[in-house]
């Protein structure tokens, strides 16, 4: 049995979770609202855990210098290991074990104390696998060693880690065991993540940070040099027209998936959600694909819309697509 004190450190950890998600995730902190309990605050303990380890990696930008964050992502992935040594039969496949890989972690640990024990409470109550986890690290990883993609297939897996693997996390919490929802959920997350890099083209720039693949740019004859000017021109509007087909096309096979969450209200929280980021996009393209000025989002009067439509017309929120969705690649032979 828990004791006392080790139940009062777990909510604590739930409060200030909270507070996290709240101050830093304001849509996905609107769409729990659909969640209940556990559920809501199992989702609270991750975002945070995955806000930590990228304010972690930012702060890279602000003085800490990349082997100091090697070393604190090497501690992450310790961390996390700890967490799985009751559970060793859900640790990361192609690893020691979590005894083995676990040192001691805490000193340079960017998590606080209590916050890291809702994380093993709502790891340990939903059975969330651990290699999500080390997956989102990996990704960490990359944001210091890599700030320009050449290809489609590099960002996506950068997409896949930073993002696709929430999804994963967050699986069980919902209330789903079917292995079928998996590459469904790694799709929402990877919908999110351009969506991300769509939005934030300008303040990207300003980090010295260019998501955007090279050879996709060249192919509609655009540059950095260009992204630096601002300008939205014919090539630019094109550019960006088949960037958001992409991001719609992983929302349409994210929404595939929603059938299989069972947990209460955790199908209409997912809609909600994917609804509200991919009107992000609506947005882009009412301003007529102009990301330098301002950034793109969606007021509070939609997001209540899009609320009251996820609890009456859930179907209309997160489409399913009637028939098999395919993301789509630039030809070849355009490339360059």
């Amino acid at each position: 049995m828990r004791s006392h004190d080790d139940m009062r450190l777990v909510s604590q950890g739930y409060r200030r979770a909270r507070r996290v998600t709240r101050e830093h995730a304001k849509s996905f902190f609107f769409a729990s609202y659909l969640l209940f309990g556990a559920r809501r605050k199992a989702a609270f303990a991750l975002y945070a855990f995955c806000r930590r380890l990228d304010d972690m990696v930012d702060e890279g930008g602000q003085g800490v210098a990349p082997v100091d964050l090697k070393v604190r992502l090497a501690k992450a992935r310790q961390m996390v290991a700890e967490v799985y040594l009751p559970m060793p039969e859900l640790a990361a496949p192609g690893m020691d074990s979590p005894a083995e890989r676990l040192m001691s972690a805490q000193e340079q640990s960017p998590w606080d104390l209590s916050e890291f024990a809702a994380l093993k409470h709502c790891v340990r109550r939903f059975r969330i696998p651990e290699q999500p986890f080390q997956d989102l690290i990996s990704g960490m990883e990359m944001d210091l060693t890599k700030d320009r993609y050449a290809t489609f297939e590099e960002l996506d897996l950068y997409c896949y880690r930073v993002a696709g693997v929430v999804g994963l996390m967050l699986t069980p919490v919902l209330g789903c065991s079917e292995v079928r929802a998996i590459a469904h959920a790694a799709d929402l997350g990877r919908a999110m993540q351009l969506t991300n890099i769509l939005r934030d083209v300008r303040e990207d720039l300003e980090r010295g940070r260019v998501y955007l693949p090279a050879d996709e740019l060249k192919a509609f004859g655009l540059g950095e040099e260009d992204l630096r000017r601002g300008q939205v021109d014919d090539r630019w509007r094109e550019f960006m027209r088949f960037q958001i087909r992409r991001a719609r096309a992983y929302y349409s096979r994210a929404a595939s998936g929603v059938r299989y969450l069972q947990g209460f209200g955790s199908q209409r929280m997912v809609r909600l959600m994917g609804g509200i980021y991919g009107d992000i996009l609506r947005v882009i393209e009412e301003r007529d694909y102009d990301v330098f000025s301002a950034r793109a989002w969606v007021p509070g009067r939609r997001k209540l819309a899009l609320a009251t439509a996820a609890m009456a017309r859930p179907q209309a929120v997160l489409p399913v697509p009637a028939d098999e969705v395919r993301v789509p690649l630039l030809p070849t032979g355009t490339r360059g």
